[in-house]
């Protein structure tokens, strides 16, 4: 068995307090999702969630690729039962529901299940090279991991189905436009923006941003009226936390 097929599909790195960097590590097949990197997701996504010295989790892949979709050679040969089974939605969920900021760093492309899983991420610094799309038409399927949900959220319904439906793919300065990227950098930046970005995240109050991030994604499917009140009641419990008062002080005495 050669190294590459040894190597983790998936790496963990701490490269401050506070945060996690998530690296997929395919690089051969541009970090396409086979069923053992789905599962690691899954499994360091939950974890991750649950640890209370990880404050933002960074998302990438490599220079050439972030990641290139789903590994079709799973795929090609499968049937409904097959892929029935292996419960692809509690993989994904298990990324989605992460309590905690999730920053995806992309570089290269961003296709299929690629795309898909960087719109599970809070905020996408992308480089100016990287690419996205939802392929999936092209190869007789559609999307299995949330893009006709979350993309048309995103950027709207003519801007997701010209995506969908064409199966087209888009440079990053266009993803921007059209609101599927929060940021663009230099290619060579990404990284160091996004654990900059990260570094800034984690040293700010974890409950305000885990209420934030709630609000936020309970705002694409509430009506305005139940999310106003979610937004309220959020509001006012933030205001039983010490750390509020400790840094409005902060910033008055710094005003003085």
């Amino acid at each position: 068995m050669s190294k590459a097929e040894t190597a983790p599909v998936l790496i963990v790195e701490r490269p401050a307090d506070g945060v996690a960097l998530v690296r997929l590590n395919r690089p051969a097949q541009r970090n396409a999702l086979n069923l053992a990197l789905r599962r690691d997701l899954a499994v360091t996504f939950t974890a991750l969630g649950a640890d209370e010295t990880v404050r933002c989790i960074v998302l990438a892949g490599d220079e050439r690729a972030f990641c290139a979709g789903a590994d079709l050679n799973e795929y090609v040969d499968a049937d409904p039962a097959e892929i029935i089974g292996r419960e692809m939605g509690q993989l994904w969920d298990a990324v989605a529901a992460c309590p905690k900021p999730v920053i995806a760093a992309v570089n290269g492309y961003a296709l299929g299940g690629g795309c898909e899983l960087a719109m599970h991420a809070d905020i996408i610094l992308a480089g100016r090279s990287a690419r996205f799309g939802q392929p999936e038409i092209l190869i007789g399927l559609i999307p299995g991991g949330g893009a006709t949900q979350r993309l048309s959220r995103a950027v709207g319904k003519f801007a997701a189905n010209r995506l969908l439906m064409t199966g087209e793919m888009i440079e990053a300065a266009e993803a921007q436009m059209i609101g599927l990227v929060s940021r663009v950098v230099d290619d060579n930046a990404v990284m160091p923006e996004a654990l900059k970005l990260a570094a800034h995240l984690a040293a700010l109050p974890a409950l305000g941003l885990r209420h934030i991030k709630e609000l936020v994604l309970q705002s694409m499917s509430t009506p305005l009226e139940a999310g106003l009140y979610s937004e309220r009641k959020a509001f006012q419990l933030m205001f039983t936390t010490p750390e509020k008062t400790q840094r409005m002080r902060a910033f008055l005495d710094k005003k003085k």
